[in-house]
């Protein structure tokens, strides 16, 4: 250990080793395989670094980006250590130096993507390097379910049995389910030496705001940070550019990043971060994990990320420095009723569906926090903290109110719409609000008709949000967003729980006019998958969004639901060439199955014709083996049901010219009584 410091003094420069540090460096010395958990900025690489110097033989760092390899190589090289990196970036010349330090017995630190572990040279590869140690950056990606899951990350725990070695495990987010995950893929069930070095990074300033105009409060922000390095996490890549030009309209140093770039120009992006100072990226997730900016002064988010874990892992990329760093994260209905829908509608069982919902539960009640926002996150991870004076509720606290009665008027008027409508016609009952759509309907009869008139509607719907936001309440992706009471709104309902909501978010949205939508509530989750699937198919032909169908089209198939391919010829914009390429992938996310037709029938798709051509097959099965179905087969091909419903014939004799005498005799008469309805 003695060696270790001196190396942590003469190599890196520290003089003393950071809080704990020392206790996972002497684990990992004594050759223990060993799980760290420590926040980003404690100090996790020198963990391994310093032991890898102390012990013989080479140790291997499995990392998930090759922009953090690159950095953590070219670090270590500007301190004297030879250290390499094998990845998909190298140059042919970079690789044949990494081999040849192999091979003199130079190498102390290998950097390898967790990709390459999938071929069946790198273990003859490690044994020829005297691979002595395995040490796993980002380990919380062995994660099957977590936010950032890498599948190779799964073939680690073979390569540590096949080489016999020590493993050492760190990350610095990671939730008492992953912790476990993590021990069984890595160590095999086998308890590891393990160190919770905490969470909690007390220099950053932690804020949520509800969203009220996203690129104008996103600009704000900016602004009072102009000339700071920042990031600005997006939910989608289209809209990482459209922010990004904003901001470089309002007069900001600003790059869009994410997943669908050129790799070249991805590595200008983070290249460019690296080195220049006030440079703000507009990214989607795929940016950050690992990147080593020690001064980045704010991080926000335009949308809710997927769990607290990745929220503080991505928010944990600011103030690496410890100096103070700010961030922001936006969040609303919009933003609940997608994060809700991804988790139905993945492939996951049952059982890890419930876990998502959990940690999105805990994720909303970070973002409607009655208290200090650092107590809620800490607790989340198992830690018990004092008000940390350094959270926007600290600094101003919330305003909170007995919501318990406006709570059971909702849930009352949800129950007696039959769960089947969402926040904005609920809204419309409660403060007594006739439109078409109630009386239609006969929900201006309901005893909650009116009952809510003592909140505006804006109001109303913070109290939905935070409804939402408590898992009160749902929305239903098989009912188009609909929203459904969900067993934790029971009690309430009931009379046996209270529930207290913040007064300064709703009383904020009562000052505020309330902003147009596209569509109703009820029908914007479904408008949503629409939109998914149309940017899906244009990415795949590299085309813009609007080529595929414009908004209006997919607003009104959201409103309509059109449920056969004749009614989708009905929407505005659906010409026939559209609907031919495009009509059952659309028609698909609206109903859950896909319609096919046979080509002779979609010529015939949204025409009149259409349904006489059915009703023609319809007659010719009813037919197929005579009146009393004792007959020979027969049959008709579907371009021949075509011809007759194009040509019309009105007599048997024009029927037999297109049928034959055998057919005419079994169908004649019937297609003429068909064609006559028609």
């Amino acid at each position: 250990m003695n060696r270790a410091a001196d190396l942590l003094h003469s190599v890196f420069g520290f003089p003393d080793f950071r809080p704990g540090q020392a206790e996972i460096v002497q684990a990992v010395l004594d050759g223990r395989n060993t799980l760290a958990i420590m926040p980003t900025g404690g100090g996790k690489s020198l963990c391994f670094q310093l032991p890898a110097l102390c012990r013989d033989g080479v140790t291997v760092v499995i990392s998930p980006l090759i922009a953090l390899m690159r950095d953590q190589v070219r670090a270590l090289k500007a301190v004297g250590v030879e250290a390499g990196a094998l990845t998909s970036g190298n140059t042919d010349e970079e690789t044949e130096e990494v081999f040849a330090a192999i091979d003199e017995g130079r190498l102390k630190l290998l950097y390898m993507a967790p990709e390459r572990l999938a071929s069946g040279a790198a273990l003859g590869l490690l044994r020829r390097a005297n691979c002595s140690l395995i040490a796993v950056d980002e380990a919380h990606c062995v994660s099957q379910w977590g936010h950032d899951f890498r599948p190779d990350y799964l073939r680690i725990g073979e390569l540590r049995r096949a080489l016999k070695v020590p493993l050492a495990a760190f990350t610095a987010t990671a939730d008492e389910e992953t912790r476990a995950e993590i021990v069984t893929r890595l160590f095999d069930g086998e308890a590891p030496a393990t160190f919770l070095r905490g969470f909690d990074r007390p220099n950053i300033h932690l804020a949520f705001a509800v969203k009220t105009g996203p690129r104008e409060q996103i600009l704000r922000f900016a602004a009072a940070r102009k000339g700071q390095s920042g990031i600005v996490y997006c939910g989608t890549r289209a809209k990482t550019e459209v922010l990004a030009q904003a901001l470089r309209e309002a007069g900001h140093s600003a790059v869009a990043y994410h997943g669908g770039m050129e790799a070249d120009e991805r590595r200008r992006v983070e290249t460019r971060f690296q080195r220049e100072d006030g440079l703000i990226v507009v990214a989607t997730i795929a940016f950050g994990m690992g990147i080593d900016k020690p001064d980045i002064r704010w991080v926000a988010h335009a949308d809710l990320p997927k769990s607290i874990e990745g929220y503080y892992q991505e928010i944990g990329r600011g103030g690496r420095d410890g100096l103070p760093a700010e961030t922001l994260t936006l969040y609303g209905p919009d933003d609940i009723r997608l994060r809700r829908s991804q988790i139905d509608e993945s492939p996951a069982p049952p059982d890890r569906k419930a876990a998502d919902h959990a940690r999105l539960n805990a994720l909303l009640g970070l973002a409607e926090a009655l208290k200090c926002r650092r107590q809620v996150l800490l607790g989340y991870f198992g830690e018990l903290a004092e008000p940390c004076g350094n959270c926007d509720l600290c600094d101003r606290p919330a305003l909170l109110f007995d919501a318990t009665d406006a709570v059971r008027k909702a849930l009352s008027a949800i129950l007696r719409t039959g769960e089947w409508f969402g926040a904005g016609h609920l809204i419309d009952i409660l403060t007594g609000t006739a439109t078409a759509k109630v009386k239609e309907r006969g929900h201006d009869q309901l005893p909650t008709f009116a009952v809510g008139r003592d909140l505006s509607k804006p109001a109303w719907g913070a109290v939905f949000r935070q409804m939402m936001g408590r898992d009160l309440v749902r929305p239903d992706p098989e009912r188009h967003g609909a929203l459904r009471m969900t067993e934790a709104a029971r009690p309430v309902l009931r009379g046996e729980a209270t529930v207290t909501l913040r007064q300064d978010t709703v009383a904020a949205a009562g000052e505020r006019a309330a902003v147009r939508t596209q569509v109703a509530d009820e029908d914007a989750g479904l408008l949503s998958l629409l939109k998914a699937r149309r940017r899906a198919l244009a990415d795949a032909q590299n085309v813009p969004a609007y080529v595929v169908f414009a908004d209006r089209t997919l607003i009104e198939m959201a409103e309509k639901k059109p449920a056969t391919l004749d009614q989708m010829a009905g929407i505005t914009g659906v010409g026939a060439k559209k609907l031919d390429s495009y009509g059952a992938a659309f028609l698909e996310v609206i109903t859950g199955a896909a319609e096919t037709l046979h080509p002779a029938r979609m010529r015939l798709v949204g025409k009149p014709e259409g349904a006489v051509f059915d009703r023609l097959a319809e007659v010719q099965l009813e037919l197929s083996r005579g009146e009393d179905g004792t007959g020979k087969y027969l049959s008709c091909t579907h371009s021949v049901l075509r011809q007759i419903v194009e040509r019309r014939p009105s007599t048997l004799g024009e029927l037999q010219a297109i049928l034959g005498e055998a057919k005419v005799e079994r169908f004649g008469a019937a297609f003429l009584a068909a064609l006559h309805e028609g």
